[in-house]
C-alpha cells in the first residue's frame, strides 16, 4: 500500500468509526470506487485488502455503537450467511487445493459487508440521501475513466496496484480501450454502472429534484460505455427490458409463465443446447458468448464431477481446449457455475434461492404499498420496482461473468437495500408512502 492510497483508506475508516451511519455508507462507497484491491497491508502472513480495513471499521462500529438492523433479522439475512457459510464449509472439508484464503475472505467479506450496509442504511431516507450524495462521487469517477479511455492511461495507477493500458494490451477491443478504473476487469467495472443505472432510473422518474440524480443516471452510462465490454452493454439492454415490464407489475405471475413458456420452445426448436442463446446475444452486443455457453455445456457434460460437492478448479482444465492463463483452469464467466465448482449443487441451489426470496419481498412490498395508498401507490413503487430490476440484471450478469474484486461488495449492498427496504412491509409501505420525494408524482395522478 503506497502512501496515497494509505492516506485515502485512513481518512474513509474515519469515517466509518467515526461518523453519521449516512457519512458510514458514503465512506464505504467511497472505498469501493476510489481503492483498488492491489492496496493491501500483509497481517501474519494474510492480505488484508483496504476495502477489508473499512469492513471490519464497519463491524467494529456495529459493535461498539450497537446499531441494529433496520426491521430486524429476516429471510434474506439468514440466507446470505446460509449460502457463503455453506460454500466455505463444504469447500474447506473437500479439498486441499490452494484457494482456501480467498473461499475464507469472500465468505468473510459476505458477512461483515452486508451487514454493515444493513445497520448504516436504516430506511428510505437514508436510501434517498445516500443515491443523492452518491452522485458527488460518481461524476468524478466517471470523468476518471473516460481519461482512461481517451488516454489509455489508468489515473488509479496512481493509488497502486493498477498497470497503465497500453495500445495493443489486452483490454484494447476494436481500437479503442475497455477502461477497467480502479476494479479488476472491465466487465467488473461496467457491472458497477450497470447495476446502478435501474436504483437512480426509479428514483430519478419519482424525484421532484431531477437533475442531480439525472447526473448519476448519466455517470453510470458513462461508466458503461467506457468500459467497452459487451457484457455490460447488455445489462443495460436488461435495465431497460426491466423498467418497459413496469405496466405489467401486477401481472408477473403470467409473465413468468410466459418466460417459462419461451424457453421450453426454445428447447424443442433449437438443435443446439439452449445455453448457447448466449452466443446470439453476444452477436449483437459484442463478448465472448460462444465460450460462456460452451462453458455450460462443458459443465452439463461433466456434472457428475462437481454436483455433490465441487470439484478442484484447476480439474476444469480439460473442459474446454483453452484455459484462463492466469489460474491454470478454465475462465469460469459464470457465477453460478462458480459456486457450483466450490461446493457442489447445493450452494447453486441456496443462491438461487436467495434471488427467488429478495424478488418475493420486494413483491410484497408493492402488493402492499398499493393497497395502503392507491394514489399514491405507483409513484411509491418506483424504488421497489428500481431494486427489483437491479437484483435481475446482476441475475442477467452472472451468466457472463462470475464477481470478484469489490463486485462482491456491490452485490452484498444492494442485497441489503433490498433486505433493509422491503423488510419489514408495514414500515415500507409507511416510509415509502409519506417520503416527500414522492409527493410531486402522487399530485401528479390526482
Amino acid at each position: 500500500m503506497n502512501t496515497l492510497g494509505a492516506a485515502i483508506s485512513t481518512l474513509l475508516v474515519a469515517v466509518v468509526l467515526f461518523g453519521s451511519r449516512r457519512a458510514a455508507a458514503l465512506a464505504l462507497l467511497a472505498g469501493i470506487l476510489y481503492l483498488t484491491q492491489q492496496q493491501n497491508v500483509n497481517v501474519g502472513g494474510f492480505n488484508v485488502y483496504a476495502f477489508r480495513l473499512l469492513e471490519i471499521a464497519g463491524f467494529v462500529r456495529l459493535v461498539v455503537k450497537r446499531e441494529a438492523l433496520a426491521n430486524g433479522l429476516n429471510g434474506i439475512d439468514k440466507l446470505v450467511t446460509a449460502v457463503y457459510g455453506y460454500t466455505v464449509l463444504v469447500y474447506l472439508m473437500r479439498s486441499d487445493e490452494g484457494g482456501a484464503a480467498y473461499q475464507i475472505g469472500t465468505a468473510v467479506d459476505a458477512f461483515l459487508c452486508y451487514f454493515c450496509f444493513r445497520a448504516v442504511i436504516a430506511g428510505i431516507d437514508d436510501y434517498t440521501w445516500l443515491m443523492k450524495r452518491l452522485v458527488l462521487l460518481l461524476v468524478p469517477y466517471a470523468a476518471l475513466v473516460v481519461r482512461e479511455s481517451l488516454t489509455l492511461e489508468n489515473p488509479f495507477a496512481l493509488i497502486g496496484g493498477v498497470e497503465l493500458a497500453r495500445a495493443g494490451d489486452v483490454w484494447v477491443r476494436e481500437g479503442r480501450l475497455r477502461a477497467t478504473g480502479s476494479f479488476g476487469h472491465p466487465s467488473l467495472l461496467g457491472t458497477f454502472g450497470a447495476a446502478f443505472l435501474p436504483l437512480y432510473a426509479s428514483v430519478f422518474v419519482a424525484s421532484d429534484r431531477r437533475w442531480l440524480l439525472g447526473l448519476g443516471l448519466g455517470a453510470c452510462l458513462v461508466i458503461v460505455w467506457a468500459t467497452n465490454s459487451g457484457g455490460p452493454a447488455a445489462c443495460v439492454l436488461a435495465a431497460v427490458a426491466g423498467g418497459v415490464l413496469w405496466p405489467l407489475r401486477r401481472h408477473m405471475g403470467w409473465f413468468r409463465i410466459a418466460v417459462a413458456v419461451i424457453l421450453l420452445a426454445l428447447v424443442v426448436i433449437m438443435k443446439a443446447p439452449i445455453w448457447y442463446v448466449l452466443a446470439r446475444i453476444s452477436s449483437v452486443t459484442g463478448g465472448g458468448g460462444f465460450h460462456r455457453a460452451a462453458l455450460l455445456d462443458a459443465a452439463f457434460q461433466n456434472f457428475d464431477q462437481w454436483w455433490l460437492a465441487g470439484m478442484p478448479a484447476l480439474a476444469t482444465s480439460r473442459w474446454l481446449p483453452y484455459t484462463n492463463t492466469n489460474t491454470g483452469a478454465v475462465d469460469m464467466t459464470n457465477n453460478f457455475l462458480q459456486f457450483g465448482i466450490a461446493a457442489g449443487l447445493g450452494a447453486v441451489l441456496l443462491l438461487i434461492a436467495l434471488i427467488c426470496v429478495a424478488f418475493r419481498r420486494l413483491g410484497l412490498a408493492m402488493e402492499r404499498v398499493r393497497a395502503q395508498a392507491s394514489e399514491g401507490g405507483s409513484s411509491t413503487e418506483y424504488v421497489l420496482w428500481g431494486l427489483g430490476v437491479m437484483i435481475g440484471v446482476h441475475l442477467f450478469n452472472w451468466f457472463s461473468i462470475a464477481y470478484w474484486d469489490q463486485s462482491n461488495v456491490v452485490w452484498f449492498l444492494h442485497l441489503a437495500l433490498v433486505s433493509t427496504l422491503a423488510g419489514n412491509l408495514r414500515d415500507t409501505e409507511k416510509e415509502l408512502t409519506d417520503h416527500p420525494i414522492y409527493s410531486h408524482a402522487r399530485q401528479d395522478q390526482t
